[in-house]
């Protein structure tokens, strides 16, 4: 019986041990676009990857967001202005993408679609349909857009898509368009996936 049990955790230990040592190499070959740079989680990510030595291809809402980040960050990191709610601009910041990256093969790109807002919300029976419309237009139609405009670089870089989604989709405590959002991207990325 304790033989078995010592075997056991040994194999555990050698198992986790192989999980750790999985490192992604030669991080200052790899780009990464992310979505929703302003603030947040987008700026955490773009900050930490950058101090990481990874090149960070930043999309942000606003100029002044860009710049604020810029300040915080090494000369790697691009900005780009992405609104996710337009097309034109989807378009533009993918092909900035695609100019940036180059002819780079191999894992040289990653996604993560991160933009994202929760206001309006409230009570469902005290919103309308533009107040829905307004929050899954940037938290589900924008991630898909810009996930489907730039998954045929990142599938020829081998690359990895992150989409952001949130515990709000299992747990909807609250009204408004968010909770139903997430619900969506977290199916969009299960038919992405498969």
């Amino acid at each position: 019986m304790w033989l078995y049990l010592l075997a056991l955790v040994g194999l555990w230990n050698l198992l986790r041990l192989l999980r750790e040592r999985k490192v992604v190499s030669h991080l200052q070959d790899k780009y990464v676009f992310i979505t929703g740079c302003d603030s947040g989680f987008g700026n955490l990510l773009a900050r930490q990857l950058d101090r990481r030595g990874m090149r960070v291809l930043a999309a942000c809402l606003t100029e002044k967001g860009a710049e604020q980040l810029r300040s915080k960050t090494s000369d790697r990191l691009e900005t780009v202005i992405l609104d996710v709610t337009k097309t034109e601009s989807i378009v533009a910041a993918t092909q900035w993408v695609k100019e940036q990256v180059g002819n780079r093969v191999l894992w040289t790109l990653g996604l993560v679609t991160n933009a994202g807002i929760s206001i309006p919300r409230g009570p469902s029976e005290w919103l309308n349909k533009q107040d829905f419309a307004s929050v899954l237009d940037v938290n589900l139609l924008g991630v898909i857009e810009v996930t489907v405009s730039t998954v045929p670089s990142v599938r020829k870089a081998r690359g990895r898509v992150v989409n952001v989604a949130s515990v709000m989709d299992q747990v909807s405590s609250f009204g408004g368009g968010y909770c139903i959002s997430k619900c969506g991207v977290e199916a969009f990325s299960d038919s992405l996936r498969y």
